[in-house]
């Protein structure tokens, strides 16, 4: 492969390392740069990475989708510069870019200097983002707009305002997001609002609710006083919805079922929809899906366009030096976190 390079570069470089598969235990040590092994390989120093809840767990609960020869780096979100790209590759990228995105969970995440995403994964920083921020997009921003408009029943068109028919489909759905107060929940409000819905219901903590309705959810539902079952049983004709977007799983995709109406739609990112369903419950739903994200730079270009239009925002709870990676995984995992929690990886960061 030809690639195009910016300086010359060290022989090793730090990292954060799973201790093994069968473990949750992270350790910070040393290991040579990554070499790409694929056409389409674009290496990049990482200055910010985003973790995941329950990243940790993948290779112990879905052992067959993730490879047996995967280098357990964590934090598969970044925010970097490209190093060496391939000279005629997919997007045009080129040595010095500023570039994001998510790598797909089957190769090596972003917690070390130098990360290889591929190109088709990758997309340009937005004017005006910072590292920060920019790590704290792609995974959220990514699930919550395939979730709204690829698998959901939402239209995208309806984000330009001069999309007549599809701002008129948007404006006939209610669509109602579990975890609203979370990384993705977040930008499933903006861009459920942006995109012209009738109504977003958001079920977060009461803490969290003022800030789901300045994103632009129109009710908030306060799942630490009232389930969701609970909520909707007490106006069924007004309260039902036409979307679900369902990250938290349990009692609360129970309550899904029978906040969504006959013929709706409900979408799942944490649990299959068949594990919540009630008992006895008959409703027939057009969709009833449970999906994983595309870490598609295309989708995450769009975003981009609205991020810099200052259209949408991303949502970041805190920011954590390299050296205290534990303490970030420790926030992430305690399920208190208002949005994105980041590891500066670069000074730059």
């Amino acid at each position: 492969m030809t690639f195009q390079t910016t300086t010359a570069l060290p022989a090793t470089m730090k990292t954060l390392l799973q201790a093994s598969r069968q473990t949750t235990e992270v350790i910070s040590t040393t290991a040579p740069l990554p070499e790409p092994t694929h056409p389409d390989d674009v290496l990049v120093r990482v200055h910010a990475a985003a973790p995941c809840a329950g990243e940790l767990r993948w290779a112990i609960d879905f052992p067959d989708s993730i490879p047996a020869d995967k280098v357990l780096v964590p934090c598969q979100d970044l925010a970097g510069t490209v190093v060496r790209a391939p000279a005629s590759g997919e997007g045009g990228f080129a040595a010095g870019d500023r570039v994001y995105c998510r790598i797909d969970a089957s190769r090596a995440g972003a917690a070390r200097d130098y990360a290889l995403p591929r190109a088709s994964e990758l997309a340009r920083i937005p004017a005006g983002l910072g590292w920060v921020e920019a790590a704290a997009t792609p995974l959220s921003a990514l699930t919550a707009w395939q979730a709204l408009f690829v698998q959901g029943t939402l239209d995208a068109a309806g984000i330009k305002e001069d999309a007549a028919a599809a701002r008129e489909h948007n404006r006939k759905q209610r669509v109602l997001v579990t975890g609203a107060g979370g990384g993705v929940g977040s930008w499933v409000v903006q861009l459920a609002a942006l995109a012209g819905a009738g109504a977003v219901v958001a079920v977060c903590a009461g803490d969290k609710a003022a800030a789901a309705r300045e994103l632009g959810a129109t009710e908030a539902v306060d799942y630490t006083k009232t389930s969701v079952e609970e909520w909707v049983r007490a106006d069924p004709a007004a309260r039902e919805v036409d979307l679900v977007i369902e990250m938290v799983g349990g009692k609360t995709l129970t309550g899904c079922w029978w906040a969504v109406k006959e013929g709706g739609a409900l979408v799942t990112i944490h649990t299959p929809p068949e594990y919540g369903k009630p008992e006895g419950m008959t409703k027939r739903l057009s969709k009833a899906l449970f999906f994983i994200v595309e870490a598609l730079g295309s989708n995450l270009a769009e975003i981009g366009g609205l991020i810099e239009a200052g259209l949408v925002r991303p949502t970041v709870d805190s920011v954590w030096e390299f050296a205290d990676y534990k303490k970030a995984f420790e926030r992430l995992e305690s399920g208190h976190a208002k949005g994105k929690v980041i590891i500066k990886v670069s000074d730059e960061a």
